[in-house]
This record gives C-alpha cells, structure tokens and sequence, in this order.
C-alpha cells in the first residue's frame, strides 16, 4: 500500500486526522521543517502549527516571520512574554507558559489525534506539563539524547515521560526511553529529522549568499554558535571572557560569523559579549539573529569550521565534511562522532583545535543520518497503539 493511502486508512480508522506541532524557537522550527514539507504532501493529515517562545519575541528576530515566509499557515500563537534570562525570569517564564497553555489545551486539546513537540526546551517542557492534566496525546521527537551540561537534559526527559510515541536519532537511545518510561513501545529510530533537509534543500552559492546577507564566503570563515552553560551557570561570566578573547584573537586571522544564542540562562552576557567583539572588529565579525535552514547550512558547507556548543555541530556538521570544536560541557554525554573535538572553556586549547582543524575535511560518515526521518514520522504515526 503507498504511504498516501495507508495514512487515509490508518487515519479514518481513528476518525480524526488532525495533527498540532508545536514550534517554539528557530532552533526546532528548522529541524521540523522536512517533516512540516512531507505533511503537505498528505492532505488528510491536516497539520496545525502553534508558533511560540522566542518566534514572537522581537529581541529573538521575530522568527515566526521565516514559518510564513516558507509557505506555511501559523494556525495559533501565543505569546509567553520572554522578559530576561536570569534565573527568575526563566522560571517566571516557564510559569506564565504552563498558564497559558493550561488555557489552550482546555479549549483546543481535544482537536487533536496527535500533538508533535521536539526536543529539550523549558518552553516546550511547559507546554507539554500543561497539557498532562488533559491527558494530551504528545509525540516526542529527539527523545533519549543526553546532554549533561545543560538543564535541557532533564525538560527533555520530562517530555518523554509525558508522551506516548517517541521518535528516537539513534539505536542506543531506545534504551534510555526504556528506562524512563518502561518499555520501548511506540519508540522508533529515525536517525537526526534535520539532516532530511540535504536531500531536497538547494544550497546557496556564494554569491547568491553574498547577495542575500552581505557576508563573502570566499573569505576563510568560522561559523560560530555559543549558548550558555546552563547547569553552572554561575561559571558563565568567566566562560564568556574566556571564549571573547578566543573571539578577539581569530578575529585577526578569519571573518567569524556568529549566530547569536537562544534564550537561556546568562543570554544577554554573551549576547553584549558578541556586540563588543564586532565593534572592535566590524569588517570580521558577522553577528546573525536568524539564518534560517538554507543559509545556515550554506554557511556550514563554506566555512572551514564549526566553533561553539551547539548540537548541530555535534549533528549536521559532519554531512558536510566539517570539525566542529565543541567547548566546555553543555554537550556532554551527547553521542558524537570522530569530526567532534571536544574542549574545555581554556583559551590556549580552543585556539590550537581551530588551528589544527581549520580548513579541514572530515573524511568519516554522520552517525545521525539515516535518511527518511520524515517519511517515516508518517508513516507510523498512525500505527495502532
């Protein structure tokens, strides 16, 4: 049976076909984005979208404007009100998510067969805890990662326990939804959603870059992605220092294109950090809000690094033959592969990884990509339970 017609049956067999995927940063909306394609592929699916957290947040670059600009219909919105990025400010934060959707999920969960969330966001974790009163029929996708160096690792496994499909990147991760949930039931292994991306996604050229960002990729080039360390956050002061001097130093040799941190504890501190690094260095330092997939991806194929903390280095980077040095210990316990050099927040080590790395291909596979993440969310979506 083709998947169109298998999915009109497994559908109608329920007798509801509407599906809610709950985006809350540009960080998941970009991983969502092949899964959101091959929905409209599938008309009786009837994917919703609810937008919130930092796409409608004017400091985060109003991201929601990218979902409209990629074709796609913003069926809700609701807005957290994101003040700050000390500890009480997210907590506040998280508190005023869980009221709002206590509100929504009232009125509007019972629309939904399933309701699609991913990741590891306090957002997102709200969302989802407010829903567990309403015994709302949460899919989660990306469970069973490790990252001991951030307080994601415990909302990630909080949106497992609350969930009731789970869509996993590796095998191994199987085990650690077993382990909180009791059985791997309805668990599938789809390898990383993102790297579906490549396969239908055109990269720019760098001129059709250079046209679009004002950013000249033929320059040696570092893409750079730092967040806070959100376990120690007290420590993120002096890591801050740290990494604006390795930021000062390259900035002499290589243009460092710098995508500006999601909503975390300390933000702001690197946020200014950064600011003050592009004063001292206009022509070389590039600060960018939101790149969107194909630009980011572009600007992953040009540069001759990945510097920072963030999971796509560990994920994507190595589909483009790239190292990514990652720093400090906000990935810790994530499986990597051989193109991941892990570092400490010492100024002499990050700078002799780069030096050593920079320019080089990576000449292993991607764990993480399997191919057909997608395809295969549809697929079994609709699997009797």
């Amino acid at each position: 049976m083709r998947c169109a017609e298998r999915m009109e049956a497994k559908v109608g067999g329920f007798g509801m076909n509407k599906i809610l995927l709950l985006t809350s940063s540009r960080a998941d909306y970009g991983i969502y984005l092949p899964l959101i394609k091959k929905f409209k592929q599938f008309p009786d699916a009837a994917l919703d979208i609810l937008a919130f957290g930092t796409h409608l947040s004017s400091n985060h670059g109003n991201t929601i404007q990218q979902i409209y600009e990629d074709g796609f219909e913003v069926k809700h919105q609701i807005d957290i009100g994101i003040e700050g990025d000390a500890p009480i400010d997210v907590s506040k934060c998280y508190a005023n998510t869980v009221k709002l959707f206590a509100d929504f999920w009232e009125f509007k969960g019972g629309a939904y067969r399933w309701v699609l969330v991913l990741g590891d966001r306090f957002e997102m974790a709200a969302a989802v805890a407010a829903g567990v009163p309403f015994n709302i029929p949460f899919v989660h996708l990306h469970a069973g990662d490790t990252t001991l160096g951030a307080i994601d690792n415990m909302y990630r496994h909080w949106i497992t326990l609350a969930s009731k499909k789970y869509y996993v990147s590796l095998e191994q991760h199987k085990s650690k939804v077993r382990d909180l949930v009791g059985h791997e039931h309805n668990c599938y292994v789809m390898g990383a959603l993102a790297l579906d991306n490549l396969s239908n996604l055109a990269l720019l050229t760098t001129d059709e870059f250079f046209e679009k960002w004002q950013i000249d990729l033929k320059i040696p080039s570092i893409l750079i992605t730092l967040h806070p360390e959100t376990v120690a956050f007290e420590k993120n002061k002096t890591y801050c220092a740290i990494f604006q001097s390795v930021l000062i130093d390259l900035a002499k040799k290589y243009q460092l294109i710098i995508t500006m941190p999601n909503m975390d504890t300390n933000g702001q501190l690197y946020r200014i950090s950064y600011e003050m690094v592009k004063a001292q260095n206009p022509a070389q330092v590039q600060l960018i809000e939101n790149f969107g997939t194909q630009s980011y991806f572009t600007a992953m194929r040009y540069a001759g690094l990945a510097l920072g903390n963030t999971s796509s280095g560990i994920i994507e980077a190595a589909s483009f033959k790239r190292y990514h040095v990652n720093i400090g210990d906000r990935q810790n316990g994530r499986v990597a592969g051989e193109n991941v050099l892990h570092v400490p927040f010492n100024r002499e080590e990050i700078l002799a990884k780069v030096e050593q790395f920079f320019g080089k291909d990576y000449s292993g596979g991607n764990i993480y990509f399997r191919g057909g993440a997608a395809e295969l969310i549809v697929k079994t979506l609709f699997d009797e339970e």
